[in-house]
């Protein structure tokens, strides 16, 4: 099995997510993100930082961590949890001792857990062979009134997947407010070297509150 990027994208289907992220969860770190100069966590990160939202805070599609570790380098000191679908990832974020809890679910279905989080973030989960935007009310039901969001939706599933038809139904509903669109670059030049494919893509970061 092909354990990079395209392999990834063109994922179908629960079963299928699990199996490939079962096996690259080992090398995630050092391969992909290592050598795709995987830049979309920091940008997330930085972009929740820029808010001044606190925490605790549901790292939402946590993988390795990748996300919650740029927070900690940026300075943020409250609770992280992590939610992932993958038992394996979540096993190597845990490794990291950056969460205060860790957390496999399917956020395509209700969540499982309180109502508790003043932020929630996430990187590279709303991307093609991935989440779609049948999620959002999930997160919305465990979020405070007011909670930060900063999630990151790849440009290629924006229009195609209905994300942008979805966050505005969602604002006229009054569901969530302060709706932001941030564009960043989702990896740094060595991605041309290695997926002259998916090099150049680039992602929204959707910046809102909940009402």
């Amino acid at each position: 099995m092909d354990q990079g990027l395209k392999g990834a994208l063109g994922l179908t289907g629960p079963e299928a997510c699990l199996a490939y992220y079962r096996d690259w969860a080992a090398n995630y770190d050092s391969g992909f993100a290592s050598e795709m100069q995987y830049l979309l966590p920091a940008h997330v990160a930085a972009t929740y930082m820029a808010t001044g939202a606190g925490g605790p805070v549901l790292d939402v599609g946590a993988g390795t961590g990748l996300l919650a570790q740029a927070l900690r380098d940026m300075g943020f000191r409250p609770d992280i949890d992590a939610a992932d679908f993958s038992a394996e990832m979540l096993e190597r974020a845990a490794q990291k001792n950056i969460y205060a809890g860790t957390f496999r679910v399917d956020i395509t279905q209700p969540i499982d857990l309180p109502r508790r989080y003043a932020g929630l973030v996430s990187s590279g989960t709303f991307t093609a062979g991935h989440v779609g935007p049948e999620a959002l009310p999930h997160l919305l039901a465990i979020a405070l009134p007011q909670a930060q969001f900063a999630l990151s939706i790849n440009r290629r599933v924006w229009q195609a997947r209905g994300f942008d038809v979805a966050l505005d139904d969602l604002a006229r509903q009054a569901r969530i407010t302060d709706l932001q669109l941030i564009e960043v670059e989702v990896y740094g030049a060595a991605a041309a070297r290695i997926d002259a494919d998916h090099a150049a893509d680039r992602a929204l970061i959707a910046l809102f509150r909940a009402a």
